[in-house]
């Protein structure tokens, strides 16, 4: 379960006001894997964000009684200074899960070589997002949030990118942002649509597609 309670959230934008979160009050299910639609700039990675504890809120809050991830493949989640070795041995010890299962697997599943040992301020964008993929699938999340991030590499590796976190969703659930709706379809069985700074919970699928593609007309 995840609740949002009178959760609000602004920014400015040439010297504008915008509010892309207002006064939010809903609880989502659990067990659902939900997609999160809306339009460009409709907030839906700034939602993701303030669900992961990423970036604070202006008002309100969000509760749960189950863990959640960061954002799947979030780059910030990564030292640049630090190793891909190392940045998973601190991510464990933070997460107080087994150091050398969790290395054994980010390294089996990332694919990056002799580079798992370099300092990730020398990776391609496309081997950090492998290596923040593959961190946050070997730990094991109530809720994992996922945005834009199951598509990296080549045709192999996002087979197996699908695979492992189709795996993880037969016991947790997902808030999953994705332009892709074959995607949207393929992982999620429930959507929430925002728009204009409140968020709609659609138990079908579909009936939160049909909203998202008449407000984006």
């Amino acid at each position: 379960m995840i609740r949002f309670e009178n959760l609000s959230k602004s920014y400015w934008a040439r010297g504008q006001k915008k509010t892309v979160i207002d006064h939010l009050d809903l609880t989502l299910p659990t067990g659902k894997s939900l997609a999160l639609l809306g339009r460009n700039g409709a907030g839906k990675s700034t939602l993701l964000n303030i669900v992961a504890g990423v970036i604070p809120a202006d008002s309100g809050r969000v509760v749960s009684d189950g863990t959640i991830s960061w954002p799947v493949g979030f780059g910030g989640s990564l030292h640049k200074a630090m190793t891909g070795a190392q940045n998973v041995r601190f991510v464990a010890r933070v997460y107080g899960v087994d150091t050398e299962e969790l290395s054994d697997f980010v390294e089996d599943f990332a694919e990056l070589g002799r580079n798992f040992h370099l300092p990730v301020k020398t990776y391609s964008s496309g081997m950090r997002a492998r290596l923040g993929f593959g961190l946050s699938m070997g730990i094991r999340f109530d809720t994992y949030l996922v945005d834009e991030a199951t598509s990296v590499g080549d045709p192999a590796f996002v087979r197996k990118s699908r695979a492992v976190f189709r795996e993880r969703l037969k016991n947790a659930s997902a808030i999953m942002v994705n332009h892709n709706l074959r995607q949207v379809r393929d992982f999620c069985d429930s959507g929430i649509v925002l728009e204009n700074g409140r968020l709609l919970y659609f138990d079908d699928l579909e009936e939160a597609i049909a909203l998202h593609e008449a407000n984006t007309r």
